[in-house]
């Protein structure tokens, strides 16, 4: 006799759905619109946690981090219209990093759906909107297709190239109940690469002198595969944000963007494994002397720029694996100008002792397994050349979006996903005031994230381009802030004061230790620029596509 389906709202088979995929953190905004949803949350008690923070951008960002630091589905939920809006740079930034983060959004009533008739939060084709920066993004109907709604939203976002997805729900079918059968997950099969292309592309790998190695946000979970190959070849990875970790630093093969870029003009072969490639590909130039091999699980990635002279369709593990069992013969040894491109490359950092000071405090007072999270700011710009990252997912970077004001967010996610981990996240004066009001986020959910305020008075980008740029004509850059310490303080938040590296490095340990939320406050002077460091010209090709200038 088969057993009854249970009889579910809308909302129950949701909630029931997302932990039957693991998932245990819910990030959202209530509102009328979501109540039964609300609800549904409630019933399950402590299974699901539910985080509330102080606005709908927050709840995606903080979803957003938790993704980037587990590499699993994370869930946020906001309400139609307005919220969805808010939520909407946290998803596009999702978006281009890659990651997998479930956005529910409420509806107006179904029949009223892009009628026109002015409902409370109603946003025309909202579900067409949310489209342009996910996956995939589908609205439920009936309590009957909800769960495998989720199941299929969720695959999505997983599988192949991951990314963000969205489900919407009308505010009258949440509450609506109806027999439902629950679905587990999908399984998931990763592509294997075709083993003509592998041999093809391991012909090539074996006669280069001189091999280079382009990591990206793909090779997150084939960091074994991709030293194995990289010792095999005595091919130099380099990796910028994303990747960061996927080599320790420390490791002779791993290497920075400026490194990567002094060996680019006389690499043979490139490998670029799960990247865009963008900055090598676009502008520092190729020509018929580069053999380009390019291995990503999306067919979509793998011919922009140029087409490569071997491209491999597979997942970025089983791949990395098959061409290293493809290569013959021992590993070779670094070569000597690794080395000499790493000591220009230190000398050129030098120039920067103030903000490398500030980043060696931060990463002595740092556990080797604790997460940073970069803010654009003048720091970061300097972190995603020189911070020291031990292993993968320990440092985040908004990426191509660099949207300012991401970072506290993003690292209350990563945080409440990760519990166990010291969390520091490093902004500016201008992007912390973006989320400033999560300080209270963080001390209702007691989620200790140590957060450095970077404080220069300005928005210290724009103000930089406008003096060298525009005859120091300074428009809309200089800001006025409140005092930092009494502004967490104000939250019952403990905060520091820190204008040197050695008492950066103090009030971090500090900070850490108590396990509690904490802010500290750096008053930053003029530093150097960076640009010259990560605005690197062409060199080999023809002439680059013109961009605009930075400092």
């Amino acid at each position: 006799m088969v057993a009854a389906l249970p009889r579910l709202t809308t909302a129950e088979a949701v909630v029931e759905s997302l932990l039957r995929h693991g998932i245990d953190k819910f990030y959202a905004l209530p509102g009328v619109h979501n109540d039964k949803l609300f609800d549904a949350l409630h019933q399950a008690g402590d299974r699901l946690r539910v985080i509330h923070p102080r606005h709908e951008q927050a709840a995606a960002y903080m979803a957003l981090g938790a993704a980037l630091a587990t590499g699993r589905p994370q869930v946020c939920a906001m309400v139609p219209g307005p919220g969805v809006l808010n939520a909407a740079s946290a998803l596009l930034n999702a978006y281009g990093l890659g990651a997998p983060v479930l956005a529910l959004a409420g509806q107006i009533p179904q029949h009223a759906i892009d009628r026109g008739y002015g409902h409370l939060h109603e946003l025309p084709d909202q579900l067409g909107l949310l489209r342009h920066f996910t996956k995939y993004a589908a609205r439920i109907t009936h309590p009957a297709a909800a769960s495998g709604l989720i199941r299929a939203a969720l695959l999505q976002a997983r599988s192949g190239r991951a990314r963000p997805v969205a489900l919407e729900c009308a505010i009258d079918v949440w509450g609506r109940a109806a027999p439902v059968a629950l679905e587990d997950p999908a399984p998931l099969t990763p592509l294997a690469p075709d083993p003509a292309t592998i041999e093809a592309a391991a012909a090539l790998l074996a006669r280069a002198e001189r091999p280079l190695i382009v990591a990206g946000g793909g090779v997150l979970d084939a960091a074994g595969e991709l030293r194995a190959l990289a010792s095999a070849l005595g091919a130099p990875v380099m990796t910028y944000r994303r990747a960061r970790g996927v080599l320790p630093s420390d490791h002779p093969l791993a290497i920075s963007r400026p490194v990567g870029h002094r060996l680019w003009r006389d690499a043979d072969v490139v490998l670029a494994v799960g990247t865009r490639a963008y900055e090598p590909l676009a502008h520092w130039g190729t020509d018929s002397a580069m053999k380009l091999i390019r291995l990503d699980i999306d067919a979509e990635e793998i011919e922009r720029f140029r087409r490569p002279d071997c491209a491999i369709l597979a997942d970025a593990a089983l791949g990395l694996a098959a061409l290293r069992a493809a290569l013959p013969g021992p590993a070779r040894a670094p070569r000597a100008e690794i080395a000499r491109a790493e000591a220009w490359c230190a000398g050129e950092l030098a120039r920067l002792a103030p903000q490398m000071g500030f980043l060696g405090a931060i990463r002595a007072a740092l556990p080797e397994d604790g997460i940073l999270v970069e803010d654009v700011t003048q720091m970061a710009f300097v972190g995603r050349l020189a911070f020291p990252v031990a292993a993968p997912r320990l440092y985040l970077s908004p990426g191509y979006q660099d949207n300012l004001g991401w970072g506290y967010g993003a690292a209350l996610g990563a945080k409440a996903a990760l519990p166990g981990r010291a969390v520091v996240a490093i902004t500016g004066d201008g992007g912390f005031l973006y989320q400033s009001g999560e300080l209270a986020t963080a001390m209702r959910h007691h989620l200790a994230v140590v957060v450095v305020v970077f404080d220069d008075g300005a928005f210290g980008n724009v103000r930089r381009i406008q003096a060298e740029q525009y005859g120091n004509r300074l428009i809309a850059c200089d800001l006025a802030n409140p005092d930092f310490v009494r502004l967490a303080e104000a939250h019952g938040m403990a905060a520091w004061r820190a204008d040197t590296p050695a008492e950066l490095e103090a009030a971090l340990r500090a900070a850490i230790a108590r396990g509690a939320p904490g802010l500290v406050h750096v008053k930053l002077g003029e530093v150097p620029s960076p640009w010259p460091l990560l605005l690197l010209p062409r060199v080999r090709g023809f002439e680059a596509p013109s961009r605009p200038a930075l400092p």
